[in-house]
């Protein structure tokens, strides 16, 4: 089992990112899937998840109206699209399924 976590980066106040975290070595579609992320001194939180129909999502409160968790099941891949970004949403940004972690993702949001 491997996630791959990209698009990361910096971004300004108020802007737009799209994680993407490309899974392989199980049947992708059968799994739920997570984002979270932790910021330097916090512990990690639960930022977003979906179901493996992609039929249900739960976002974390911080979050919510501001971010969309999708998954294209074609291509094992599950997405995370970040809206309106706040200084506070800078952290590492992991996606997890099945147990496993990927390697997490930088993003920065500048004030």
């Amino acid at each position: 089992v491997q996630l791959v976590e990209s698009g990361g980066g910096l971004v300004q106040s108020g802007g737009s990112l799209t994680l993407s975290c490309a899974a392989s070595g199980f049947t992708f579609r059968y799994y739920g899937m997570s984002w979270f992320r932790q910021a330097p001194g916090k512990e990690r939180e639960l930022v977003a998840t979906i179901t493996g129909a992609g039929d249900r999502t739960n976002y974390g409160d911080s979050v919510k109206g501001r971010f969309t968790i999708s998954r294209d099941n074609a291509k094992n891949t599950v997405y995370l699209q970040m809206n309106s970004l706040k200084p506070e949403d800078t952290a590492v940004y992991y996606c997890m399924g099945l147990g496993v972690w990927g390697q997490g993702t930088q993003v920065t949001v500048s004030s």
